[in-house]
């Protein structure tokens, strides 16, 4: 129960969450809100002092250290699916509440999945390297089609499912591997529930839609990198540390997959002196599957309704709601 106030609610804003003048535009005026905090623990910790609320993405390290040192926190009110970045345990021992955005930027992941798919297949992105370097079409390699190829798709929750949709319309064999679900309408869903070691030997393209948890931790590692095709690509939009990067980098040197498509990376941001930037079959983008502008306005008027609803004691849906003391 939070005690009401006349007094101004102090809270922090993470840069990383946009469009950050909508929120600020929605938030009413009982919020006192600081924009701006490195993605350091010992920076959170400073910065959250005095602080009420936090809005966030990923990109904030909310350790159980980080609930310890502030006792003023009450809410975590954070942008998107995952929260593999916040201890929820050490939240809940410390009577911080934290509210999420499930499965409402899952369109937005899996038009970016599919992007990057048909970037690497097409080669886009080779094809742009040349142009700008005064080459012509006889410099690029032929394309590798989408069409009528079969893609595996590992985690088959609201990503995945999004991805086979949009799939449906490319003629595509979909297969998916989740040892969570156990049963599919493949008739419904455009997709085939097979055991990992088929979908690696079978997919011309093996795309991560998976959360981030232990036992997915460097799941995709040299045993799977090594059962795909040579002539298959890796797509990876869900998180960096799902696939061991450094294994990754020698399959890639060694040929043995023909390219990948990541918007996520173990480190992140990706340094400059990466490896990765490399590789012409390898095309990176800085985390942005979810930043679409209808997903990330619907996500923040969501966020601000329900922490209005936390401050002013209201019910919240329990779709949005990761930890409520």
């Amino acid at each position: 129960m939070i005690e009401q106030s006349s007094e101004l609610i102090p809270g922090l804003i993470d840069q990383d969450v946009k469009p950050r003048d909508r929120l600020l535009e929605r938030i009413d005026d009982r919020f006192a809100l600081e924009v701006g905090v490195p993605p350091t623990e010992t920076a959170v910790i400073e910065k959250l002092r005095g602080k009420q609320v936090l809005f966030t993405t990923s990109r904030l390290p909310l350790t159980a250290d980080v609930f310890k040192a502030v006792d003023s926190l009450q809410l975590v009110s954070k942008i998107g699916t995952g929260l593999d970045s916040i201890d929820l345990e050490a939240a809940a021992a410390n009577n911080v509440a934290v509210l999420y955005t499930p499965g409402m930027n899952a369109l937005s992941v899996a038009e970016h999945a599919l992007s990057l798919l048909l970037a690497v297949n097409r080669n886009v992105v080779i094809g742009q390297d040349a142009l700008r370097n005064g080459l012509w079409r006889d410099e690029v390699p032929n394309a590798r089609p989408v069409t009528g190829t079969t893609v595996g798709i590992i985690g088959f929750g609201n990503v995945g499912r999004r991805l086979a949709g949009l799939l449906s319309g490319f003629n595509t064999d979909v297969l998916t591997y989740d040892p969570y679900v156990h049963d599919i309408d493949t008739d419904v869903t455009g997709a085939e529930l097979v055991e990992l070691p088929t979908l690696l030997r079978s997919s011309d393209a093996v795309v991560v839609t998976a959360e981030h948890t232990a036992e997915t931790h460097h799941m995709v590692d040299t045993a799977v990198l090594s059962q795909m095709k040579s002539s298959a690509i890796l797509v990876n939009t869900a998180r960096g540390a799902i696939v061991d990067q450094d294994v990754l980098i020698e399959a890639l040197m060694n040929e043995d997959i023909a390219g990948a498509g990541l918007d996520v990376f173990e480190d992140e941001p990706l340094p400059a002196d990466s490896s990765l930037h490399d590789f012409e079959n390898v095309v990176v983008t800085p985390h942005i599957a979810a930043s679409s502008i209808r997903a990330r306005s619907n996500i923040i008027d969501t966020l601000v309704d329900c922490t209005h609803d936390y401050f002013e004691n209201n019910a919240i849906d329990d779709r949005f709601v990761a930890v409520l003391p």
